[in-house]
């Protein structure tokens, strides 16, 4: 897929960050026991540009930072969270969805045709749709950004998340998605930079610990948590509440 070109000196966009951080990660490869590396930044570059388009113009008082894509979310439709009919109906997104160079027998990329959704990606906008009404509303304060942009599959199919890596394997991605973050941040200059999860606020410190604001999480509304099951909404809200983000 076609991106961005490289920016010039001082033209760190939103666009351009997505685009270096795509050409950045293209290289590095993962051994066993992952079998299929997935960058939605390439192959599903339009449907992900017309988010940044759309809503990562300016400056935002909170960036709301994720681990990577998942297999039913980002990796279908190029958008963090991106659970199919989300994007579609509320974020108001819709592209042409390519195809990695190798795809995953178990896990092909159906784009905006996929039939399954995303449980995190239906929680985290669910909760900004019934908080703020509309995408444009929760936008002018809120922008949501995945650290690592890759998706990792092992050869039965099964998800392997980044932090899962080996030292050695996670040094060179992590340079690149830590310095992606920097610029995002320097951007966008957030008051509250706000990990979806533990490992992303981990993230968040590590490639920007002179951060001039508020670093912290909530909790990630990954089916696989049993307290994101009894409730994700309420405790997502209870923690923004405690940094002063919501009323």
């Amino acid at each position: 897929m076609r991106r961005s070109p490289a920016p010039g000196h001082g033209d760190m966009t939103p666009i351009h960050i997505a685009a270096q951080l795509a050409r950045d990660v293209a290289p590095l490869h993962f051994g066993p026991p992952i079998s299929h590396t997935y960058n939605p930044l390439d192959y599903a570059w339009p449907s992900h540009r017309q988010y940044l388009d759309r809503y990562a113009r300016g400056t935002r008082e909170i960036v709301l930072v994720g681990m990577n894509p998942g297999p039913w979310g980002m990796v279908q439709t190029g958008v963090p969270f991106g659970d199919v009919a989300m994007v579609r109906d509320w974020l108001g997104i819709e592209a042409p969805i390519g195809k990695p160079p190798v795809e995953h027998p178990k896990r092909p990329i159906l784009g905006f045709a996929c039939p399954r959704g995303e449980v995190s990606g239906a929680r985290l906008w669910g909760w900004a749709r019934d908080r703020f009404g509309t995408a444009d509303r929760f936008f002018t304060r809120f922008y949501v950004h995945n650290y690592c942009p890759l998706c990792f599959m092992e050869a039965s199919g099964r998800n392997f998340t980044p932090d899962k890596l080996s030292a050695g394997a996670a040094a060179p991605l992590y340079a690149c998605c830590d310095q992606a973050l920097r610029a995002l941040a320097a951007s966008m200059r957030p008051h509250f930079l706000i990990g979806i999860g533990g490992f992303a606020e981990k993230r968040i410190r590590a490639a920007v610990p002179d951060f001039n604001g508020t670093i912290g999480r909530v909790l990630h509304p990954s089916p696989a948590s049993p307290l994101a099951n009894r409730g994700w909404a309420p405790a997502a809200e209870a923690a923004l509440r405690g940094y002063g983000i919501l009323l």
